[in-house]
């Protein structure tokens, strides 16, 4: 701190002392206050600087959980400051707490500040249409989590991550936090953008788990972001930043030595590589990325997933940060647009446009290959790992007209994906999406593909002659006081295939609904007063669908009632019965099962953050084609997640383990399918974690004594990893590790490699 700060400081606490700068007046609204020349703040989460006392504050906060519309509970004042810098928001928060040594803000993983910790959030729309909203969430700790919310099927990403910082400072009666938010990292158009929308959030995770909102927000809204508030005082802002350029280069360096033995052979290799992530925003509307040889092999492995008797492809969520800028705009299915479909770019480009009343990205990627491609059929998805390179692009654009109660898009798609010498995969399309009211919306997409690309047994492209063809889905959700109701339809025809998406299912059509009626707080007592529980949220629902193959054969029937709950600690409850009949092949009986299922999850201590159990047992379809029966069987999960403090360091701990099971007809086991999973961090500080990383997956299928066939088989799959990382800001770090991977029929895998991400 220089000698004119604190000077700065000084002053400002006599004058306060004085009565000359009076108290900040209190708004029911967000109004932003702006620095007098030559002031500055210092982001470290004491709200101490002379502005904070000249700025208004908000503190109209009202219960959102565990039940609405009522007022925070007493003694959990909650105030927000908003001062306007030159280039950036920054937002302040006091967080009051009558309890201030049971405030949980442990050290964590960016991007894991949840429910289970005390945590302020700042949710911002800068384009004012209420239909995404940026978010940034800080600990009592001063970690940060941040992502994108999108309106449209009230989805909250942390994916995305954004040039936000904050800081957060301890205090006698609860806890600070000042959020500094860039105009730069803030997404607006160039003109005609409507005022910018705030919200802010405050997680108590004591017995009730409560939240409260700076916004008069209810359960009953259609979305988490569909009463963010205007802030005042930046009526001008737009006008005066929209011009202003960035541009970011991250260069990474990564150092590589790796051994793979395989009986008596060994083969060891070291490589180093150099690549670069490039952000250039010359003004407002216009973001352009590009990369070039990405190392994403340290991206945080995809949890294991059981796929020992599944017959349909296994979709995973991208982390990949070249990926992530565009989501508000693509808002797309997996069906037109996934990522991962892209395995291993050498460079790619991106370019997105975003308008008041439009938007648009086009992106291209040279991908080296070694990925996945689906090839989907009725009854199962084909795959073939691609050998060769291919490049793909894609070009989304989009209107919109209306307003946060009455509103529709119109988008357009087209996507390609090209192993050259004219072999390849196009899909064209069409979507529109109509909002009458804030309680329903329509959505339609249609899809058309042309297919010249088919892949021998090498996973080599063969030039085929066209292939054509077409997808489309109809979408309608409707929020009533006490209902939600849903319904979709849509048929995908034989021919069609999409190289960019995921497309799991080809020549079939279905029609499902899901009916769900709400009941708000309710005492559940069954066996008389005085036994029985407040259930916060108690909601019963009926999910049903029916697929056929384009043909009319039916291929799936999904019958489920079932009963969810919310209620103290974080508890959350599900049980359901399952009435289902799946069809395994074309010539294949329609087999029917009859299975019970639920899930217990809670909070059970401040250092045991979640516990969850979930179990369903009865019929299970062995899915094998070479057997096709139903035998008796289960699947069950637990999950334990652990965070605490041992002295000054942090620690994490999250243990999950799952397994199916299918009886023999004559005992034992036919099938086995078991996955595990543990993730162990040490937090020396914000910055600096050392994480091990190990997992496995383990399938045992016993010869079927019913057909004769032999069909023992064993799958072994385990890989650990230890990696030290130090973060010297946003997008700047230097990890360290080592990891070791064995998978039956494949050399085992040992790994050293330093990364290095720098900022200029």
């Amino acid at each position: 701190m220089t000698r004119g700060t604190r000077t700065a400081r000084v002053l400002a606490l006599l004058a306060l002392a004085a009565g000359v700068i009076g108290p900040a007046p209190v708004d029911a609204q967000p109004r932003a206050w702006p620095l007098g020349h030559g002031e500055h703040i210092v982001l470290d989460g004491r709200l101490d600087e002379p502005a904070w006392a000249r700025a208004p504050v908000h503190d109209a906060f009202v219960q959102y959980r565990p039940v609405d519309r009522q007022p925070p509970p007493e003694g959990y004042r909650t105030t927000v400051q908003v001062l306007v810098q030159d280039d950036a928001l920054v937002v302040g928060i006091r967080a009051f707490d009558p309890r201030p040594s049971e405030i949980r803000g442990p050290l964590v993983r960016r991007d894991q500040v949840r429910r289970d910790q005390d945590f302020v959030a700042v949710v911002i729309d800068a384009t004012g249409d209420r239909r995404s909203a940026q978010f940034l969430r800080v600990n009592a700790a001063g970690v940060l989590a941040d992502g994108m919310y999108l309106a449209d099927g009230d989805v909250e990403d942390f994916a995305p991550d954004f040039d936000f910082d904050a800081a957060a400072h301890r205090m006698p009666d609860g806890y600070a936090v000042e959020v500094r938010l860039p105009f730069m990292a803030l997404r607006y158009p160039y003109r005609g953008g409507l005022p910018w929308r705030l919200m802010v959030a405050r997680s108590v995770p004591r017995e009730s788990g409560t939240l409260l909102l700076s916004a008069p927000l209810t359960q009953d809204a259609a979305t988490f972001i569909a009463e963010l508030q205007v802030v005042g005082g930046l009526s001008d802002l737009e006008s005066r930043v929209r011009d202003r350029g960035l541009l970011t280069i991250i260069p990474e360096f990564t150092l590589r030595s790796v051994r793979e033995h395989d009986g008596p052979r060994t083969e060891s290799s070291r490589r180093a590589s150099v690549g670069a992530d490039i952000k250039w925003r010359p003004r407002a509307d216009w973001v352009f990325d590009a990369t070039l040889n990405p190392d994403f092999s340290q991206v945080e492995l995809d949890e294991p997933q059981l796929a020992g008797n599944t017959r349909f492809a296994l979709s995973v969520p991208e982390k990949r940060p070249f990926f992530l800028e565009s989501t508000d705009v693509l808002d797309l299915p997996l069906a037109a647009f996934y990522s991962r479909s892209v395995t291993d770019p050498r460079h790619g480009l991106r370019a997105t446009w975003r308008a008041s009343d439009a938007d648009a990205t086009a992106l291209t990627l040279r991908d080296r290959g070694g990925g996945t491609v689906l090839l989907p059929r009725p009854f199962d998805t084909g795959e073939v790992v691609q050998v060769g390179p291919s490049q793909a692009s894609l070009l989304r654009a989009r209107l919109h007209r209306g307003d946060a109660q009455s509103r529709w898009s119109l988008g357009a798609l087209l996507s390609d994906r090209d192993y050259g010498q004219g072999r390849g995969n196009r899909v064209v399309g069409a979507d529109l999406g109509w909002y009458p009211s804030a309680e329903t919306r329509w959505h339609l997409q249609a899809l058309t593909s042309s297919t010249t690309a088919l892949f021998d047994d090498e996973g080599k492209p063969v030039l085929t002659p066209n292939i054509d063809g077409h997808r489309w889905e109809l979408g309608w959700f409707h929020r009533s006081p006490g209902w939600n109701l849903t319904a979709d339809a849509g048929a995908t025809s034989g021919g069609f295939r999409n190289d960019n998406g995921f497309v799991e299912q080809a020549g079939v059509r279905f029609l499902q609904t899901e009916i769900i009626r709400r009941f708000g707080e309710t005492v559940i007592a069954p066996f008389g007063a005085g036994s029985g529980m407040t259930a916060y949220e108690l909601e019963t629902y009926l999910r049903l669908r029916q697929a056929q193959t384009t043909s009319g054969q039916t291929i799936e029937q999904v019958v489920h009632p079932g009963l969810w709950l919310l209620a103290a600690r974080d508890t959350e409850a599900w049980v359901e019965a399952r009435f289902d009949a799946r069809r395994v092949q074309a010539t294949g009986p329609l087999r029917h099962t009859r299975v019970l299922a639920g899930s217990y999850s809670v909070n059970p201590a401040p250092w045991f953050t979640r516990l969850t159990l979930e179990l369903s047992h009865g019929d299970r379809i062995d899915m094998d084609p070479r057997v096709d029966r139903v035998g008796r069987g289960s699947e069950w999960m637990v999950e334990a997640k652990l965070k605490g403090r041992m002295g000054r360091f942090g620690l994490e701990s999250e243990a999950r383990m799952a397994a199916g099971t299918i009886d023999s007809p004559r005992g034992g086991r036919a099938l086995a399918d078991r996955t595990a999973r543990w993730l162990a961090v040490v937090h020396a500080n914000a910055r600096d974690s050392l994480r091990f990383l190990w997992q496995g997956q383990w399938v045992d299928r016993e010869t079927d004594p019913a057909s004769g066939i032999a069909l023992a088989e064993r799958y072994r799959q385990r890989s650990a990893s230890l990696v030290f990382q130090h973060r010297f800001g946003p997008g700047r770090s230097l990890s360290i590790g080592a990891s070791r991977a064995t998978t039956t029929d494949e050399p085992a895998r040992r790994e050293v490699f330093v990364k290095s991400a720098l900022v200029f």
